[in-house]
């Protein structure tokens, strides 16, 4: 038996929907859009660019897209884990300009 298939975009996510029988409940706006929800809730850092859900029966296979997580550089500089020296007083900046840096 062939596969059913749908596509749709859903608050300007693509989602493409599997079903193994045509018997199978289909998936409304409102069910995508809680899957959607679920996905962005699990991932805080990233965002659902697109969604993938296979349906067989009363279960669903969830496949999410997403979006590339930001993440900030961290170092370790005179002891300390920093991002950044921008909020360092003239102290710890000397210190860290003083500091003798080795070739790798």
């Amino acid at each position: 038996m062939e596969e059913l298939k749908d596509q749709r975009v859903v608050d300007g996510v693509t989602v493409e929907i599997t079903y193994s029988s045509a018997e199978d409940m289909k998936v409304t706006d409102e069910e995508v859009r809680a899957y959607i929800d679920r996905g962005n809730s699990q991932h805080p850092s990233s965002v659902v660019e697109g969604l993938k859900l296979g349906v067989e029966g009363e279960d669903v296979n969830i496949e999410y897209k997403l979006s590339p997580a930001d993440f900030e550089r961290i170092r370790r500089i005179t002891g300390y884990l920093v991002g950044t020296m921008d909020r360092w007083n003239d102290g710890k900046t000397a210190e860290e300009s003083d500091r003798v840096k080795h070739a790798v």
